[in-house]
């Protein structure tokens, strides 16, 4: 699930992407309205984290614009200020959610994953390979009827896989949509994961829907 976050202060900002990227999401982040709003016009968000005190645009202008333009997506409104007004105004403008500094980091990411579930632009559907089904909104994924549980990190190179059926994605891919753009780690680590991922959605159900494409990448075969 693809997120972006617009907060123009750096600690925050750097917060709420680690936090996020560990609960398995992709994270974009900027840190002024203008570029917030070319990112929102731009790519494919899940849901977006507005911050209202922004240089060059505020939050309230950010969202308005998006509205008057057509942009659904779902939005989650941050600010330092507190009171019924200020909830007012970034309801308003066409914000679905607002969240008053400080807040509780465990309350934001379950008010995203309402956010998704409540549809509109942002709601994405069930992901089914065979009798495999991923649920990117809750981040739940079961087998044959029967609830399997991942990890964030292996949800999305799951997920990176499940929205590809049968055909065949590349390491790079996997890195890139899983990990941050330019990761300078070892890419071996792929393989860690698909080594984890086959023995929790494969193995204890007698099946092989995770193909190795040798010096390709891998393939989820719904008939495996």
């Amino acid at each position: 699930m693809r997120v972006l976050v617009v907060e123009d202060e750096s600690r925050m900002a750097e917060a709420l992407r680690d936090g996020l990227r560990a609960e398995g999401y992709t994270v974009d982040v900027v840190n002024d309205g203008r570029s917030g709003l070319w990112y929102a016009r731009l790519n494919d968000y899940r849901v977006i984290v507005l911050d209202v005190m922004l240089p060059g645009l505020n939050g309230y202008r950010v969202c308005a614009r998006l509205r008057q333009e057509g942009v659904t997506t779902p939005i989650l409104m941050l600010t330092a200020k507190d009171g019924e007004y200020d909830e007012i105004e970034a309801l308003d403008t066409g914000a679905d959610d607002y969240l008053a500094k400080p807040f509780s980091y465990p309350v934001l990411v379950a008010r995203l994953r309402a956010l998704v579930r409540r549809g509109g632009a942002g709601r994405r559907p069930e992901l089914t390979a065979g009798d495999l089904v991923l649920d990117p909104a809750d981040h739940s994924c079961r087998r044959a009827g029967t609830p399997v549980e991942l990890t964030p990190r292996e949800f999305a190179v799951l997920e990176c896989l499940a929205e590809r059926p049968g055909e065949v994605v590349a390491k790079t891919a996997i890195l890139d949509q899983v990990w941050e753009n330019g990761f300078e780690g070892d890419p071996n680590i792929v393989e860690v994961y698909i080594s984890a991922l086959r023995r929790k959605i494969d193995t204890p159900f007698g099946r092989s829907s995770i193909v190795t494409v040798r010096g390709s990448g891998y393939r989820l075969d719904a008939r495996g």
